[in-house]
């Protein structure tokens, strides 16, 4: 029987994405023994305004651009999918692809709100969840609600490279350089970043598709 394939999930707007994320996602693949990473970039977060978000077609191709060279696929199938949470993305990909095992990855910032999305003790059933640091979130991360009910539930960092076995819930914390990039910085420095990529139409790493320019 073939080795199934390891993939880890990281979603977000990409509202544009930048070279944090990548950096993030190649630590994360190294530290997990990762065939790739999958960038869910959402068609709309519902824990975010929708004033200021770039169309999703832009956003794809700036995750691209990001991306390049790199073992990361960039996808937006919640699109074909038609999930808006994260719950119901996760069970759809897990029915979808039965031969991968998939990794849900998040930074320390996402784990601070994480008892904010809906139905997030499910996601922790769903799938493993490996925390990413992030600069001066650290401390706020750990005293979460959602960390109080995840306590149990932590595997040490040198036995990352085991969580195919795990049994869920289960979650491990990676130490990460701090680094500094934001999306948010980056559109206060260029509000209008997405403008290069209104002629594009992107293909989705995934599905293959084509997402059509808004």
């Amino acid at each position: 029987m073939p080795r199934c394939r390891t993939v880890g999930l990281l979603g977000g707007s990409f509202n544009p994405a930048h070279g944090g994320h990548r950096a993030i996602s190649l630590f994360a693949r190294a530290a997990l023994e990762l065939d790739e990473v999958w960038w869910l970039v959402s068609p709309g977060n519902p824990l975010k305004p929708k004033a200021g978000m770039a169309p999703l077609g832009a956003r794809v191709a700036s995750a691209r651009a990001i991306a390049r060279h790199a073992p990361i696929r960039v996808t937006a199938i919640e699109r074909e999918l038609g999930t808006r949470y994260t719950v119901d993305t996760l069970r759809a990909l897990v029915r979808r692809f039965p031969h991968i095992r998939f990794i849900w990855l998040m930074g320390g910032d996402n784990l601070m709100q994480f008892h904010q999305w809906r139905a997030w003790r499910d996601i922790a059933r769903t799938l493993p969840i490996a925390v990413i640091a992030r600069p001066g979130y650290t401390g706020r991360a750990f005293g979460s609600p959602a960390m109080a009910w995840l306590r149990r539930s932590v595997r040490p960092a040198s036995q990352r490279k085991s969580w195919t076995t795990w049994r869920l819930p289960a979650l491990v914390h990676l130490r990460f350089r701090p680094d500094p990039r934001s999306a948010t910085l980056l559109r206060q420095e260029a509000p209008l970043w997405h403008r290069s990529f209104a002629d594009v139409a992107p293909r989705d790493g995934v599905t293959g598709r084509r997402i059509p320019k808004e």
